[in-house]
């Protein structure tokens, strides 16, 4: 029963985690316009969550052994709605850059630790639903900005009516800490107890202590890394650039564009939400593999010179196949890393990740002026070719369900 209540936390708790991600994007133009800002002023802003939010998933394992789940997930959502609230109130553009730190400091921390808690205690489907409840709050964050702005003509209250909606999800957090002290109790008993808890590999008390220390000794670990920063720059790199793609590649307008892409982001989405009911047939493994293939096709037809509702349809075949990626990824690490390790493990699998995007993605823009936007499917379809290749590698060299090793 308790677990089932945690679980049910931790799905609001996405849905709260998705809310403020992209609310930013849609709530720039009222922004530049009041303080007659660039679109690089912008582009900084992010860059300062996104940044706060790479230091924060690094450190947050850590962090995490120390302080547990319940508690850091609350200060976390708490950090997050005061520092929406402060944006709320933010006199100047200079203000909006201070309190972008604590925003994302919040988000990474609590990212990765309810993604580690999930991939621990949890079977793969509810790793994938998470994440679709995630895309539900993104999805949300606009719709409410775009609420406040048509109803109260303004930015600021879209930021306000976010961050009391965060206040009341950290209320809630604040009542279940003795929910969540008492099932890491329960968790306690079934890691003594292997026949009640889940699969995972067995190590000694030395071999962890020693793990923990040395992280990045562990075979396969930095192929985990490369893997997901070659995803985050095949995800983020078709978002970012996908509708500049469209317009100067495949002649649509700027408003369909806008549009069509957004249908990419609902295929991740509806596919993490089936993926949810695949894992349940399939392991981690077939669904990583299964997931590219489909994403590597999906980018095939991309590139092709194909009518307009086909290259909008492969879009969508790419986001499906994208969906479960991430996700599976991130559930096997428990498996493959050894428990001990696989909080220190997530929050900088995460680290990785958002690192390549805020580095890459922009470095991908540069590449596609310089050259060519009709280049884009292209350059992520050899990226799609690494990640299958990377991730086969790491297959073989950690023989997930063995016991876990050290590079000597």
């Amino acid at each position: 029963m308790i677990t089932t209540v945690i679980l049910f936390i931790i799905y609001f708790a996405f849905i709260s985690l998705g809310l403020p991600d992209s609310v930013l994007g849609a709530a720039l133009p009222a922004i530049s316009r009041q303080w007659g800002l660039q679109l690089s002023d912008g582009s900084l802003a992010s860059m300062l969550i996104v940044g706060s939010t790479v230091v924060s998933s690094f450190m947050s394992g850590h962090i995490i052994e120390k302080v547990g789940t319940g508690r850091i997930t609350f200060l976390s959502c708490l950090l997050t709605a005061g520092a929406l609230m402060g944006i709320s109130f933010a006199p100047a553009f200079l203000w909006l850059l201070i309190l972008a730190v604590p925003l994302g400091l919040g988000g990474g921390a609590v990212d990765s630790a309810l993604n580690n808690y999930v991939a621990v205690h949890y079977e793969s489907r509810h790793m994938n639903w998470i994440h679709s409840f995630w895309g539900v709050g993104a999805t949300l964050g606009p719709v409410l900005m775009s609420f406040s702005l048509s109803t109260f003509g303004s930015w600021q209250s879209g930021y306000r009516l976010i961050s009391i909606i965060q206040f009341v999800f950290t209320l809630v957090l604040l009542f279940s800490l003795p929910l969540w002290k008492k099932a890491d109790r329960e968790n306690q008993k079934k890691t003594e107890d292997p026949a009640d808890g889940r699969d995972a590999p067995e190590i000694s008390s030395v071999e962890s202590t020693d793990r923990r220390e040395n992280v990045f000794r562990i075979k396969g670990v930095w192929l985990a890394f490369v893997f997901l920063i070659l995803y985050s720059v095949v995800e983020g790199g078709l978002g970012l650039w996908g509708s500049s793609f469209l317009v100067q590649s495949r002649g649509f307008s700027i408003e369909r564009a806008a549009f069509w892409i957004s249908f990419y982001f609902g295929g991740i989405t509806l596919g993490r939400f089936l993926s949810g009911f695949i894992s349940m047939k399939l392991n981690n493994t077939q669904m990583l593999r299964g997931g590219l293939l489909i994403a590597l096709g999906g980018l095939i037809l991309i590139a092709l010179p194909l009518p307009k509702i086909l290259t909008v349809a492969a879009m969508i075949l790419t986001g499906f196949g994208l969906a479960p990626v991430f996700p599976a990824m991130l559930h096997e690490t428990p498996n493959r890393f050894g428990r001990s390790s696989s909080q220190i493990l997530i929050g900088y699998q995460m680290g990785f990740a958002y690192l390549g995007s805020t580095l890459l993605n922009p470095l991908l823009g540069v590449i596609l002026q310089l050259t060519n936007p009709a280049l884009l499917p292209w350059i992520l379809m050899v990226l799609s070719f690494l990640m299958i290749f990377t991730s086969g590698l790491l297959i073989a060299v950690t023989n997930s369900g063995d016991t876990v090793g050290y590079e000597h």
